[in-house]
């Protein structure tokens, strides 16, 4: 024990301010990763890859086995190499979530127009739902869904709620889709949307949840887009935004979450969570003084 702790003392005492920046560097990429993958298939996978290493960390360090050890430097390379392949889609996913960070709706809009819009959406959310009338309902932000549009029918028409009443009524040539808006205009109908390979619904208690909800979720994953999605079954509202979706919403909350989707964001110096760590900091050090 006393050599453990020397052993530690000297590493502390070699320890200079590069190695504290690299350490952290390397703490932030993990920290990072981890972030990405919680709530995905992916975090089984890497359990799985994490109690492997250290088995086999564990055996190597151990027990002298030659053999095994050369099998491992000869399949490390393709391990490395199928560990992208793997993760492909939580990779995908992160990369666009980050060249999108801090996206929000057209700031350039009026007030008055931005509410107009909400005001639609969320009385025609409320109608389908007294009527039991299905419907998912695609709002475009910044990365555009110009491919999920030529999906669907055409519109470019003024949006309000009486079009997407109709649009959804039942057995209509348009109901079976999702509707996309574009700015104050509703862009198209019927188009096709990918469906979420997160495994998100899959896990949830409500497994039984329909394609419309897989969906919006899924193109909540590959835009920026939010999706509001009306249940015929359960007569409930959802929103999906950013692989997450909101569930068992009313006409008030809805307008409330669209609200601060809409509302602009001042630009951020550094990520959330440095500014909460350093706001704390400062709350301490006013509380010392």
């Amino acid at each position: 024990m006393n050599e453990l702790l020397s052993e530690l003392f000297f590493l502390f005492q070699r320890l200079g301010w590069l190695d504290v920046l690299d350490i952290l560097l390397v703490t932030a990429i993990f920290f990072f990763l981890l972030t990405l993958v919680r709530g995905t298939q992916a975090v089984v996978l890497l359990r799985g890859m994490i109690l492997l290493i250290i088995g086999i960390t564990i055996l190597t360090s151990l027990l002298n086995l030659p053999a095994f050890s050369w099998l491992l430097r000869t399949t490390l390379p393709a391990l490395l190499i199928a560990i992208p392949v793997i993760f492909a889609p939580e990779i995908r996913r992160a990369l666009e979530r980050l060249g999108r960070a801090g996206a929000i709706f057209t700031a350039t809009s009026a007030t008055g127009e931005i509410e107009q819009r909400i005001d639609a959406i969320c009385s025609a959310a409320q109608r389908l739902i007294d009527h039991r009338h299905g419907a998912i309902i695609v709002i475009e932000r910044e990365v555009q869904l110009e491919e999920y549009i030529e999906t669907g029918v055409a519109l470019d028409a003024k949006l309000s709620a009486e079009l997407l009443l109709q649009i959804f009524y039942i057995n209509t040539p348009l109901h079976d889709g999702a509707a996309i808006i574009r700015d104050s205009r509703v862009a198209a109908a019927a188009c096709v949307l990918p469906l979420s390979s997160s495994g998100t619904l899959s896990r949830s208690p409500e497994r039984q949840m329909g394609l419309r909800h897989r969906a919006a979720l899924g193109i909540s994953e590959v835009s920026d887009a939010v999706a509001v999605v009306v249940s015929e079954e359960r007569g409930i509202i959802s929103v999906a935004h950013n692989g997450r979706m909101i569930r068992r919403l009313d006409q008030s909350r809805l307008r409330n979450i669209l609200i601060a989707f809409y509302r602009p964001r001042p630009p951020r110096m550094l990520p959330g969570w440095l500014e909460s760590v350093l706001s704390r900091f400062a709350r301490f050090g006013t509380r010392a003084a």
